[in-house]
């Protein structure tokens, strides 16, 4: 059953993007955690958003994490588990980075994609992901 807002993971071995983001009004909360708190923060924030379904990137750590996720209940309900294509999702995230934080200064001259931000793009991978996960719905 398709649901209007929900709980966006990208995994990796040392850090995860997480958002929760609604087909209709957008990101909610996005952030960059350490893996060791991703059960802890989903648990969280299921219960605080009540959310039922999860997205999840199927690439580099996904099968562990989507393990260990399948352990949560929110409601007495487990979550619904989705993985969704995380191909080439890294390179709109930078695009997605520099468009909410456009350069400044000198660097305003640089093409952004000749730009690495200057801070882990996880959070904007998972709102990617979420939103593929809407297109394709």
């Amino acid at each position: 059953m398709p649901t209007d807002i929900v709980l966006s993971i990208d995994p990796g071995r040392e850090k995860c993007g997480i958002a929760v983001v609604h087909k209709e009004h957008g990101v909610i909360y996005k952030n960059v955690i350490t893996t060791a708190e991703l059960i802890t923060t989903v648990t969280t924030l299921a219960a605080t958003y009540n959310l039922t379904t999860t997205v999840i990137g199927d690439g580099t750590t996904s099968h562990t994490a989507q393990t260990a996720l399948a352990t949560i209940k929110t409601n007495g309900h487990k979550l619904n588990i989705i993985p969704v294509d995380e191909h080439r999702s890294t390179d709109e995230a930078r695009t997605l980075y520099w468009t909410d934080n456009p350069p400044k200064g000198l660097k305003r001259l640089l093409p952004t994609t000749m730009q690495v931000p200057p801070v882990p793009v996880d959070d904007y991978v998972a709102v990617i992901l979420a939103e593929r996960y809407f297109r394709e719905r």
